[in-house]
């Protein structure tokens, strides 16, 4: 019996080596085209580019006080909306707060706000990035003025469920886009 019991207490001992080590996460590998830019004309006074990777732009949505446009990307499951308002003499500083109250709707889901300020004193826009981290409902959001007479906001969603590891890498690339429509705002006179 002592000769069993010896051989197999040695492969007991053998077959344990160092501790086990759990497999590093992996993470997707997302590779997304190259932006190519085109001016996007709109029924609106102003223009910028726009993605090539975007639909088309075909709806113009329109109230009293706002009209509405949405820069759809199928392929990344994801629209910017764009929303304009002409400034009065007494509606600038309203404006700005509801774009900074739009972006702190989300503090209760996001990890961080960043922001970062746009500043063209040439072309006259002036305007805020709000990137948001976390499972947020929007990871973007964004306005642009020339302080007289024009406001654009722009907000980023996603159609899926929150979570920002999986839509991270949809994001930083749809960031790029808003800040390319930040920068090449024109506004018409």
């Amino acid at each position: 019996m002592k000769r069993i019991i010896i051989p197999i207490l040695s492969l007991f001992m053998i077959g344990c080596g160092d501790d086990p080590l759990p497999k590093p996460k992996g993470y997707l590998r997302l590779e997304y085209p190259k932006a190519v830019y085109e001016k996007a004309n709109v029924p609106l006074p102003f223009t910028f580019d726009k993605n090539k990777l975007s639909s088309p732009l075909t709806k113009l949505k329109s109230s009293e006080e706002a009209k509405g446009l949405d820069i759809r990307y199928p392929a990344l499951k994801a629209t910017i909306y764009l929303t304009y308002k002409p400034v009065t003499q007494n509606n600038l500083d309203s404006l700005l707060r509801d774009a900074q109250n739009l972006t702190q709707k989300h503090t209760m889901k996001a990890s961080e706000i960043l922001t970062t300020p746009f500043e063209n004193y040439d072309i006259k826009v002036f305007g805020m990035l709000y990137e948001v981290g976390g499972d947020a409902a929007s990871q973007s959001q964004f306005y642009v003025t020339d302080s007289t007479s024009h406001f654009l906001s722009g907000s980023l969603y996603f159609y899926a469920q929150p979570n920002y590891d999986s839509i991270y890498p949809a994001a930083e690339y749809l960031k790029k886009d808003i800040k390319r429509i930040m920068e090449s705002v024109r506004w018409e006179q």
